[in-house]
Protein backbone atom coordinates (compact mmCIF):
# COMPACT_ATOMS: atom_id res chain seq x y z
CA UNK A 1 0.00 0.00 0.00
CA UNK A 2 1.58 3.16 -0.54
CA UNK A 3 0.26 6.98 0.60
CA UNK A 4 -1.14 9.65 -1.15
CA UNK A 5 1.65 11.97 0.70
CA UNK A 6 5.02 12.84 -0.96
CA UNK A 7 7.68 11.67 1.49
CA UNK A 8 8.90 14.29 4.13
CA UNK A 9 11.73 14.74 6.31
CA UNK A 10 9.30 12.90 8.73
CA UNK A 11 9.81 10.07 6.59
CA UNK A 12 13.45 10.07 6.76
CA UNK A 13 13.43 10.46 10.64
CA UNK A 14 11.10 7.52 10.74
CA UNK A 15 13.59 5.24 8.53
CA UNK A 16 16.50 6.52 10.15
CA UNK A 17 14.80 5.38 13.38
CA UNK A 18 14.27 1.65 11.65
CA UNK A 19 18.14 1.37 10.80
CA UNK A 20 19.03 2.81 13.99
CA UNK A 21 16.84 -0.24 15.72
CA UNK A 22 17.91 -2.95 13.20
CA UNK A 23 21.56 -2.04 13.99
CA UNK A 24 20.62 -1.89 17.95
CA UNK A 25 19.72 -5.71 17.33
CA UNK A 26 23.14 -6.74 14.96
CA UNK A 27 20.94 -6.69 11.91
CA UNK A 28 18.63 -9.67 13.26
CA UNK A 29 15.09 -8.41 12.07
CA UNK A 30 13.03 -11.19 14.60
CA UNK A 31 15.99 -9.92 17.54
CA UNK A 32 14.73 -6.29 16.39
CA UNK A 33 11.05 -7.40 16.21
CA UNK A 34 11.06 -8.60 19.38
CA UNK A 35 12.80 -5.53 21.26
CA UNK A 36 9.72 -3.53 19.81
CA UNK A 37 7.33 -5.80 21.04
CA UNK A 38 8.84 -5.60 24.44
CA UNK A 39 9.06 -1.61 24.44
CA UNK A 40 5.45 -1.70 23.27
CA UNK A 41 4.42 -3.46 26.05
CA UNK A 42 6.12 -1.46 28.46
CA UNK A 43 4.48 2.28 27.56
CA UNK A 44 1.35 0.34 27.21
CA UNK A 45 2.12 -0.78 31.11
CA UNK A 46 3.27 3.05 31.82
CA UNK A 47 0.22 4.04 29.86
CA UNK A 48 -2.52 2.08 32.17
CA UNK A 49 -0.75 3.33 34.97
CA UNK A 50 -0.98 6.87 34.52
CA UNK A 51 -4.45 6.48 33.49
CA UNK A 52 -4.87 4.84 36.69
CA UNK A 53 -3.23 7.89 38.70
CA UNK A 54 -5.32 10.23 37.13
CA UNK A 55 -8.17 9.06 38.04
CA UNK A 56 -7.55 8.45 41.29
CA UNK A 57 -6.14 12.13 41.40
CA UNK A 58 -9.44 12.97 39.80
CA UNK A 59 -11.75 11.20 41.99
CA UNK A 60 -10.11 12.74 44.90
CA UNK A 61 -10.66 16.11 43.75
CA UNK A 62 -7.05 16.95 43.12
CA UNK A 63 -6.81 17.10 39.56
CA UNK A 64 -9.02 19.82 38.04
CA UNK A 65 -10.39 18.95 34.11
CA UNK A 66 -9.26 21.90 31.54
CA UNK A 67 -12.76 23.32 30.58
CA UNK A 68 -10.90 25.72 28.02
Amino acid sequence: MTSARPESDDDDGLEAAVDQAISACGGDMRSTIRALIVANEFLENEVGELMKAVARAHSRGRFQTYSG
